[in-house]
This record gives C-alpha cells, structure tokens and sequence, in this order.
C-alpha cells in the first residue's frame, strides 16, 4: 500500500508538471506571450535563474530567446526586455503603455499602495507631480541646490582631513554627505557626521540594499506570498524601514507644531499645507500616512543610490590609479586648486565628465529598474502581454551593449570620448531607467556625483592600502542592486 501511495504521489506530480507545460506552451509563441523556458509548477523558472545574480542569467535568457521573453519568477510570469531597442520601445515611445510600477513585495508590503517609488495610478501621479514641483521650488537643477552641495562638500573635506591619511572605511562619510544634502530640502536641516542616530539611519538604508540585493531578498520578489508566513532573515529588512519611517514621523511631528503656511521652509511644511488645502476632500491623495511615505521614498531615494555610486567609483578609481591622474590634471588645468568645481566646470572637463559617465555605466547599479507592468493587455511586437504582468527592462544589457561600448566589462572611460578628446553622448547610457518612471532625483544625482567626485580629486589622492591589481571590483550581492565590496582607502592631502 506504501509503495501504491508514492506511486499515486509521483504520477500526481508527473501530471501537473504535464499539465503546466501544455498550459505554457498554448500560451506562448507569436500573438501571444513572449517565448521563454518552461516553467515548473509553484518553483517557476528558479533551476534557469541564479537569484544572487538575476540580471546576469536574464541577459544569458536574452541571448538564446531574443530581445523580449518570458521568465517565471515563482508562479508569476514576467516578461523580460533585453537590449536598447526594446527598451527605449516600452518605456520611451510607448510610455504611457509601460508606465505603470510592476508586481515588487518588498515595496508593496513596505508601503502598502503609498509614496511615490512602490505606488501606482492616480495618487501616484498626483504626489509625484507635487514632489518634483516642490523639490524645483526648493531649488533642484537650479543654482541654490549646487550651493548646497559645495557646502556640503566642505564637511565633507573636513571628515576625510580628520583620517590624516590613515586607511579608512568611506561609506558612512558619503552617506551622510550625500543624505544632507536631501534632507535640507525635506526636513530643511543638514545633520552632523558624528550624529549617533543619523549614522543608524545611514546604517538602515544601507541594509535595506544589501537586504533586497541578497539571496534572500530576490526570493522574496519570487514566493512573497509563502515567505510571508516563514521566519527568516527576509523579514528584518521591515524593521529597517519602520526604523526609517519613525524616524520621519518625528520630523512631520516637529514640522506641525512650527508650521506657518505663508512660509514653507521644506518640502514637509509644504505637504503639510497641501493637507490643509485638502482637508475637506475625503478622496485627497495628501494625508498624514503618504506625507510620511513619501517623505521617506525622498530620504532614502536621495541617499542611497548616490553614495553607493560615489563609493563604488572610489572604488574604481583606486583600481585604476593612472586614470585617477588623469582627472587630477584636468582639474588642475581647469579648475586650480584655489576655488571649487561647479556645474559650469563640467562642460569643460570632458575626461572627468567621461569617468563619472563612466562609472554609472559600469556599475549598472540597478541592472534591472524597478519592475513595471501594464495595464491592460497589451499588444508589444508579435505578442500580446497580459493586464497586470510584470515587466523587467534589464538596463544592465543596454548599458553593457557591445554594439555600443566597445569592451562593455572594462572600466574605460573612452567609451564617453570621441577621438579628438570632446565628451560622446550616447543614447544607451540609462543608469536613471528612461520614460515617466525616470528617476525623478536624477538631475540632482548628477550634480552630485560631478561635484563630490571632483571636489574629492581636487584635495586627495587616493591610495588602496593593497595592490591595485589585488582589489576586487565585483559586487558582493547582485540583486535589486549592485552592491560594492567593502574597501578602505588612504586619502592623501595634495
């Protein structure tokens, strides 16, 4: 009867894996879903994909079945697009059709529907078109926001002086200087390096990446649904973004008590008198709880992705010592040492633009966007994509397109430089995503890096405390992020 019972088991088994390939395969193939390897029932396509490298295996999937395909990520299925044409195709030409932010638990159950990053439909609209007045207001792409950021650059300096060239761990220095420069704007106060619970908030933010890009992380995105109810390091990353958003509860709170509506002195103070306008519209997309939400999607949006960039091109550049030099001299030439970079430097400096340029493209520091979908069924080249699947634009394959950059997996910052020395533009450099779900920090990011970096060669050099040859460029987790190896660096007056 025991032998009756595992046969009865097999055969069960043997059937629904029959009965998921024929489903499959009436569903794929021209006119309708994308083509893609065959899914098992519940597990999907986890034996095609590695989860701590999911943009790496979905480029392999995209070189054996083409530009757009079909992966099943669990029981879900999503549909991949591999390559610039593609892409721009979705999330440029046909933006309204591809708008719309993807199937992601993580978010979802973070924000539940709120905020501007994890959010969809017409309250998404409404706040994001708010926040990116408001942040102009406060000066985003103008002048008063580079001013900020050479200030910040000073505490900057002052930190990097303090280590008086002994080896040192960078990545909560340029947390907190990249951070201070968002928070200015959104809680209208910088904070100081050495703040015990600004650090910790550093410390979240920080974790909240290396959590989502970890092994845990990406199966989560994959059976959210089961993970929901297992114990597991999966669930502490909630308690990184409750610690968060206490933190910016706090901050809403002071804000309330000191607000004058005639003078708004931060993006708060005015989501706060976008409330009150509102206060007799039950439907009003502006309430306390996506005040806090989207306050946060700001704080760590305009934190994280930064620093990790800057980090990660420290990196690059100890690596690559000559090409550090090369920047040195260009700033010498241009700039001195006597006043600061700015803005205006950039069109000047076409080698340092080629690096910073350089950098983002190598990094490819979220390989695959934040997923989107459609919302409807959806005709795209000779398939039809369902209401409601969700949609990968690997941006990690546009950027490391050989068509386009010559060796796409070695840092060279000639890949941005005509033959005659002037800067190259290419319509391939994505590192922001592209269409209405661009980034909408990222005129402010560029600033950033442009400056941060220059500002850092201008003052040091910097040194790898091993040989150049022995640092790993690697990420150590490649998920929703590329996260950079742990370094520390000697920062060399000049």
């Amino acid at each position: 009867m025991e032998l009756l019972g595992a046969a009865t088991v097999v055969l069960l088994i043997c059937i629904a894996c029959l009965l998921s390939l024929a489903s499959w395969k009436g569903k794929s193939g021209k006119g309708k879903m994308p083509p893609g390897p065959t899914p098992l029932p519940i597990l999907g396509n986890l034996l095609h994909v590695r989860p701590n490298n999911l943009a790496k295996t979905l480029e392999k999937l995209g070189e054996e079945y083409g530009p757009v395909f079909t992966v099943h990520l669990g029981s879900d299925p999503v549909v991949v697009l591999h390559g610039h044409d593609v892409v721009k195709e979705a999330l440029v030409d046909r933006a309204d059709e591809f708008a719309a932010r993807g199937h992601m638990p993580i978010g979802e159950r973070a924000n539940n529907g709120l905020g501007i990053i994890f959010s969809n439909n017409e309250p998404w609209l409404q706040v994001r078109r708010f926040a990116l007045t408001t942040l102009r207001n406060f000066g985003m792409g103008k002048r008063s926001i580079e001013e900020r950021i050479q200030e910040e650059s000073d505490y900057l300096l002052e930190e990097i002086n303090k280590t008086k060239g002994t080896p040192f761990d960078p990545t909560f220095m340029l947390s907190c200087s990249v951070s201070n420069v968002i928070c200015s704007i959104v809680f209208g106060k910088r904070y100081d390096y050495k703040d015990k619970k600004f650090l910790a908030l550093m410390n979240n933010m920080n974790n909240i990446l290396q959590m989502m890009s970890s092994h845990w992380g990406q199966l989560y995105q994959m059976f959210s649904k089961i993970m929901d109810y297992l114990p597991g390091p999966h669930n502490k990353i909630f308690e990184e973004f409750d610690a968060l958003k206490a933190f910016v509860a706090e901050e809403v709170k002071l804000h309330q008590a000191s607000l004058d509506p005639n003078s708004p002195q931060d993006f708060i103070d005015c989501f706060l008198s976008k409330m009150q306008e509102e206060k007799d519209r039950p439907d009003s997309s502006f309430h306390l709880k996506n005040l806090i939400t989207s306050t946060f999607d700001l704080f760590i949006a305009g934190t994280e992705t930064t620093s990790t960039t800057i980090r990660y091109g420290l990196l690059l550049l100890l690596k690559h010592p000559k090409i550090q030099e090369k920047v040195q001299e260009e700033i010498d030439q241009v700039i001195g040492r006597s006043r600061k970079p700015c803005v205006a430097d950039r069109t000047q400096m076409p080698y340092t633009d080629a690096v910073v340029h350089e950098i983002q493209r190598f990094i490819s520091l979220i390989p695959l966007a934040l997923p989107h979908t459609v919302t409807k069924d959806t005709s795209f080249r000779e398939y039809i994509i369902p209401k409601g699947t969700t949609i990968y634009p690997v941006l990690s394959s546009v950027l490391h397109d050989s068509k386009e950059f010559a060796n796409p997996y070695e840092f060279n910052p000639e890949h941005f430089l005509n033959k005659n020395g002037t800067f190259k533009k290419s319509n391939f450099f994505m590192p922001f995503s592209a269409g209405k779900r661009i980034c909408p920090g990222e005129g402010l990011a560029r600033m950033e890096i442009f400056l941060l970096i220059a500002t850092i060669l201008q003052n040091f050099t910097l040194k790898s405390i091993v040989d150049p040859q022995e640092l790993s460029i690697t990420p150590t987790l490649s998920g929703t992020g590329n996260v950079p190896p742990a370094y520390q660096l000697c920062a060399l007056p000049r």
